[in-house]
């Protein structure tokens, strides 16, 4: 089959490019020819020439139309898998694949077909508002991206594609992360089904003995959305328990006056990375948004390391919420949004319990084998794709 993959890349690698690369390796290993259309935002933001420039092609970009028919008419792609649209792609281009009678399949990383900022967050809290509204304008009003060009932008662009009906009229199947995003997309008037959840991978290549650890980890941007200054404040309170943050600082007033205890460890990559993992004892996200589906939850399960994370989105899924038995369904512990007593209590507990450490680790790499794996949701997105050609061979 040939699956031609269309994503506008962020500018700077994020997990979501990671999941577009490991999407175009599952398909390559399971026979099927994979050309990709690619676009990317990286630079635009660097000058009023490129904002103005990004403003104007969210809204309709003739070159990312004329991109997609072109691709098409070389490649001749069985199913199109689209990811990120913005801003050089857009949803218009989409009409092109309906034209051309093939099938799409829209990955949803993220809640971009119902909020403009795609994060259900403002003010670093969830905020369903234009959800709820059915239309874009609260994005405008609260000015959720503290820019008021982006916000209007953001805004207007998904105005433009919700009564466009672009993304109703033309793409065949969606396919969530999580089935937290299933369910608000059905909220939002996208037909049930049509949409299916099919998770995040990684490859189970790590064979190695349980390590118990000896710090608190975290992984991921050190910034307020994130929770990170909830982290470092419980570090603080608590000297004798070390931490180690690895990841770009993108509010740098968190990392002013650090407790001795914390220690940054910058972007890591590679063996450094599995390194990191390795040595953590169990791993903290406090996010105070949704989030998608975190692939710090998978890397860590990986090392057989538990997860604390917050009651909310996609968390109480993935990571499991604790039954009357306490933690027999649980991979880790699940704490009150935004609550740093709460989070404090996990950590707490954790750090203080080797046996529920070692318990709960083990429990996440069993789930990541029979859950996450690579051959397990290539799977599911082998049947998916063959459903969809079927479908169209059915019509034509």
């Amino acid at each position: 089959m040939n699956i031609l993959i269309a994503h506008n890349d962020y500018g700077k690698y994020s997990g979501e490019e990671a999941v577009v690369d490991k999407m175009k390796q599952m398909l390559t290993s399971r026979g099927h020819t994979v050309s990709r259309l690619q676009m990317s935002t990286a630079g635009i933001r660097d000058s009023l020439t490129g904002k103005i420039k990004g403003f104007a092609a969210g809204l309709h970009s003739p070159q990312g139309i004329r991109a997609m028919r072109e691709a098409i008419r070389e490649f001749k792609p069985d199913v199109v898998n689209i990811h990120n649209l913005y801003p050089f792609i857009t949803p218009a281009a989409l009409r092109e694949c309906q034209k051309a009678g093939v099938p799409v399949v829209m990955t949803i990383h993220n809640f971009r077909l119902l909020c403009p900022t795609g994060l259900f967050m403002r003010n670093n809290q969830p905020c369903e508002v234009c959800l709820k509204n059915g239309n874009e304008w609260g994005c405008i009003r609260y000015n959720c991206e503290n820019s008021l060009l982006k916000s209007i932008g953001y805004a207007a662009r998904n105005a433009v594609a919700r009564k466009g009906r672009h993304y109703l009229d033309c793409v065949s199947h969606y396919a969530c992360i999580t089935d937290f995003q299933r369910r608000k997309l059905i909220e939002g008037g996208f037909p049930e089904e049509r949409i299916s959840v099919i998770p995040n991978a990684v490859d189970m290549t790590v064979n190695n003995d349980t390590l118990q650890g000896n710090y608190v980890a975290y992984s991921g941007r050190i910034s307020r959305e994130k929770g990170v200054d909830m982290i470092i404040e419980i570090a603080r309170r608590h000297p004798e328990i070390p931490f180690r943050l690895a990841g770009v600082v993108r509010d740098k007033d968190l990392v002013d006056n650090l407790p001795h205890n914390v220690t940054l460890m910058g972007y890591l990559q590679g063996d450094e990375l599995d390194n990191f993992y390795r040595d953590a004892r169990f791993f903290v996200m406090a996010s105070r948004w949704y989030e998608g589906f975190p692939m710090t939850i998978l890397e860590a399960a990986r090392f057989a390391k538990p997860m604390i994370a917050p009651n909310h989105g996609g968390f109480m899924e993935i990571i499991g919420e604790e039954s009357a038995d306490h933690v027999s369904d649980s991979i880790g512990l699940l704490f009150t949004p935004s609550d740093i007593l709460s989070l404090e209590s996990c950590i707490l507990q954790l750090w203080n319990s080797p046996t529920l450490v070692t318990e709960l680790g083990e429990k996440a790499k069993a789930k990541l084998i029979s859950t996450y794996s690579t051959e397990v949701v290539a799977e599911q997105w082998e049947q998916l794709l063959q459903s969809l050609r079927q479908k169209q061979d059915q019509q034509a």
